[in-house]
């Protein structure tokens, strides 16, 4: 059975910005039917936001973005959140993170702010980095 995961936007980013590391190879697995990931419009919203932000705008355009947050809509699995956990984090911006996982019953936030999901733990949602999640796709 494929892990269901929850990628936080800070992996997704990283993806972007560098194919050396290990943020670009979970995004590359995405398509190898490795794992499952869960995503919310409010995910799917901050995604852009940030990517529109915060990538180089001169090698990625409007169309680029818009292009790669439609394949993460087709290819992930769209949760509706019903009930609000909030606060429940020290930085409310990711308690929607914490709420598409609670509500898609995804194991795991892959992310790089470990810390800012420690709340989470008492939920028994894992915390991993992306080498950490890729490590744990090796053991199986």
């Amino acid at each position: 059975m494929k892990q269901l995961i929850v990628i936080d936007t800070n992996v997704i980013l990283s993806a972007l910005q560098s194919n050396k590391g290990k943020s670009f190879e979970l995004i590359s697995k995405i398509s190898n039917d490795v794992f499952d990931f869960a995503i919310s419009v409010p995910l799917i919203l901050e995604y852009e936001a940030v990517l529109k932000g915060k990538l180089d705008r001169t090698i990625f355009t409007d169309s680029d973005i818009e292009d790669f947050i439609n394949y993460l809509c087709k290819v992930g699995i769209k949760t509706k959140l019903f009930y609000l956990w909030r606060p429940y984090l020290k930085d409310p911006f990711d308690d929607h993170i914490l709420e598409v996982t609670i509500q898609s019953n995804a194991g795991t936030i892959v992310t790089y702010n470990k810390k800012d999901f420690r709340e989470a733990e008492n939920l028994e949602i894992r915390i991993l980095t992306p080498k950490e999640f890729l490590e744990t796709l090796q053991e199986v």
